[in-house]
């Protein structure tokens, strides 16, 4: 029987982060200068496959850098257009801050499925133009921020693990590092 099956989630602890931002340069710039995470590795304009928000597609454009403190990524989100979004929902209901925690799975459909069952939907999900699957779920009604599901897969297990790997002997120069 596995965990799923036993009522456990199929998926992991949180490993990220995820704050929305305004002004993404001068949120690296707080993180890596006051806190000292870094480096954060840009990925601009993030191409979507497909990005659905409450069942409707959405076009964003969005901006993310990631970093690790320690175990735990650290994602800062910046959304450049006005399109629909849990981005520009959180923005204008709170102001820049902590929007999700994002949790490693190795199958959102079936993370889906195990929270549907206990009465939490998803708000917005999609896939990447990598490949990347993802889905933000309804968590946010009790206290605190949404859940990311992230998906195992080549591109993300390899990109967290480079921008890990990168934290482990920053020294402090460089602080945003773009990628692509």
């Amino acid at each position: 029987m596995t965990g799923a099956e036993r009522g456990r989630a199929p998926f992991g602890p949180i490993v990220q982060n995820g704050y929305v931002v305004s002004d993404l340069e001068r949120a690296v710039h707080h993180w890596s200068g006051v806190v000292g995470v870094g480096p954060f590795f840009l990925l601009e304009h993030v191409q979507f496959a497909r990005l659905q928000l409450r069942g409707r597609p959405t076009q964003v454009d969005m901006s993310v850098a990631v970093a690790y403190w320690g175990a735990i990524q650290i994602e800062l989100i910046v959304q450049h257009n006005q399109a629909d979004s849990i981005y520009s929902e959180f923005l204008a209901r709170s102001g820049v801050g902590l929007q999700h925690v994002g949790v490693m799975t190795d199958s959102v459909a079936r993370a889906l499925e195990h929270l549907q069952a206990r009465g939490v939907d998803p708000v917005q999900w999609g896939s990447t133009a990598s490949g990347i699957e993802f889905a933000y779920v309804s968590t946010d009604f009790h206290p605190g921020a949404m859940l990311e599901l992230i998906e195992h897969g080549p591109a993300i297990d390899s990109f967290f693990r480079m921008a890990y790997e990168a934290a482990q002997s920053w020294d402090g120069t460089r602080p945003l590092r773009r990628v692509g």
